[in-house]
């Protein structure tokens, strides 16, 4: 219910901007209100590309080390399931204590590794948009524009725009000039 009236004002209070601000298209004037995709502008967007390969190389690598000690461990356990016959009753004790702290090591050691790798992209998520919002507040002081909204297929607050308010190509554009400019690349 909330969620409907946040996006039902949202579209009120945008369609009531772009009526009463944007000017027509052959004046000299920028429009108010324009739009960026942010489906277009995510999977075009250098920055994010490397990011985003940063983020699934560190899960593999912590995956692969998590499936090498699971891996140990279960060799472990089959060796004591296959000598437990032989096993005096206090080295049963003490082989099962020790199998089941090394249990509970892992399990800890993969919910931090989750954790850690959550908390990450997390970080990089508030990098990214502070990346994009400053180059924006620079990009629409010279271009003119007052809002820029964004829309996205995923999570579509943004129902339509006109294609003439689509900013996406020129603003990609210059985000990766931008990060081409600071890493050399």
């Amino acid at each position: 219910m909330m969620r409907y009236l946040i996006v039902s004002c949202f579209l009120v209070l945008a369609s009531f901007g772009a009526n009463a601000q944007i000017v027509k298209a052959d004046s000299t004037h920028a429009p108010a209100v324009v739009f960026v995709n942010s489906d277009t502008l995510l999977t075009n967007y250098d920055y994010f590309k490397a990011v985003r390969a940063k983020l699934q190389t560190l899960s593999q690598s912590a995956q692969n080390e998590l499936a090498t000690r699971d891996k140990a461990f279960q060799a472990e356990v089959a060796s004591y399931q296959k000598r437990v016959n032989s096993l005096t009753p206090m080295q049963k004790a003490a082989t099962e204590k020790k199998l089941a702290k090394e249990q509970q090591t892992l399990q800890e050691m993969s919910q931090n590794t989750a954790k850690q790798l959550q908390e990450m992209e997390a970080d990089e998520n508030t990098k990214l948009y502070e990346r994009i919002a400053a180059y924006l507040k620079t990009y629409t002081k010279t271009k003119g524009y007052k809002i820029v909204l964004t829309y996205s297929k995923t999570n579509p607050n943004m129902l339509y725009g006109d294609d003439s308010l689509d900013i996406t190509k020129e603003v990609l554009a210059g985000l990766n000039a931008e990060y081409k400019a600071a890493t050399g690349k």
